[in-house]
C-alpha cells in the first residue's frame, strides 16, 4: 500500500501523542504486535493511521483483561477494519458502564460510613469489616441487573425515604422481638399485621421477585454475618425471620 500522501508518526510522535512510552512501542515491535508499516530510507520507523488504529485496539483489549499474547490474536482474526473497532469500542463501553456502577455502589458505602461517622463520631474496624462483607455477598447473590435494579429503587425514592425507611425497618424489628419475647403466636391478628407492614417496606426496595429472592437466600446464609452491623444478636434476627414467615404462612 501506498502511503506517501498519508500523514505518518515517528515513534517519538505516537508515544507523545498516545502516552505510550517508546519502550513500550520498541516492545510491542519486538513481539509482532505492532509494527510500523513505513520504514525511511533512513529506516526509521513511521506509523500510519491504521498502525493507530491497532495501538488504540491494544490498548482497549488490556484495559479489558486480554493478555498481551492473545492480543495479536484478536487483532488479527478480525482484520482491524470498521467493524472490529466497533467492537471494540463496545466492548470498551459496556466495561466502563460496569465500571461506573461499581463505583455508584462505592459512592453508597461511603456515604453510609461517613454517616455512621457524623452520627457516632467514630466507625469501628469490626463496622469497615462487616461493610466489606456485605459487599462481597451482594455481588455473590444478586446479579448485575439486580444490582442496578436495587440502586434505580433506592435513587426513585431519594435518600430521606430510604432513611425514613431504615427507621420504620427498624421499628418493626423491636415490634416483632416484642413479639415474640410475649409469646404472641405467629397466626395472631397483630403477627399478620406486622408481616403485612414487613413486606410492604420491602416491596419498596425490590421491584421483582428476583431480587427479593437474592435478599432471602443472601440472609438465611449469611445471618450471622450480617447481623454484626445491626443492634441486635443474630439469634434474635434469625428468631424474627422465622416469626414473620410463620406469619405470612397463617396468612
Amino acid at each position: 500500500m501506498d502511503h506517501s500522501d498519508e500523514h505518518c508518526w515517528s515513534i517519538g510522535e505516537l508515544a507523545a501523542a498516545t502516552g505510550v512510552t517508546v519502550r513500550t512501542l520498541h516492545h510491542y515491535d519486538s513481539i509482532g504486535l505492532l509494527q510500523a508499516s513505513v520504514r525511511t530510507t533512513a529506516g526509521h520507523r513511521r506509523y500510519t493511521r491504521q498502525d493507530l488504529q491497532r495501538l488504540y485496539g491494544i490498548r482497549t483489549l488490556r484495559s479489558l483483561g486480554v493478555p498481551l499474547g492473545g492480543i495479536a490474536a484478536v487483532l488479527d482474526q478480525s482484520g482491524g477494519g470498521p467493524e472490529s473497532m466497533r467492537q471494540l469500542l463496545q466492548r470498551q463501553l459496556d466495561a466502563l458502564g460496569r465500571q461506573a456502577r461499581q463505583l455508584e455502589q462505592l459512592q453508597r458505602t461511603i456515604r453510609e460510613l461517613l454517616d455512621r461517622i457524623n452520627h457516632d463520631g467514630d466507625a469501628a474496624p469490626a463496622y469497615f469489616v462487616t461493610v466489606l462483607e456485605s459487599m462481597s455477598m451482594f455481588e455473590n447473590y444478586f446479579t448485575e441487573d439486580q444490582r442496578r435494579e436495587l440502586a434505580q429503587r433506592r435513587t426513585q425514592l431519594g435518600r430521606q425515604a430510604t432513611e425514613d425507611a431504615r427507621t420504620e425497618w427498624a421499628g418493626m424489628v423491636e415490634e416483632g422481638l416484642c413479639q415474640i419475647d410475649a409469646g404472641i403466636p405467629a397466626n395472631s391478628p397483630e403477627a399478620r399485621d406486622l408481616v403485612r407492614r414487613w413486606d410492604e417496606l420491602g416491596s419498596r426496595f425490590h421491584s421483582s421477585e428476583g431480587t427479593k429472592e437474592a435478599a432471602r437466600a443472601m440472609w438465611n446464609e449469611n445471618s450471622a454475618a450480617l447481623s454484626k452491623a445491626l443492634p441486635w444478636t443474630a439469634q434474635q434476627m434469625q428468631a424474627l425471620v422465622a416469626h414473620l414467615q410463620e406469619a405470612r404462612i397463617a396468612g
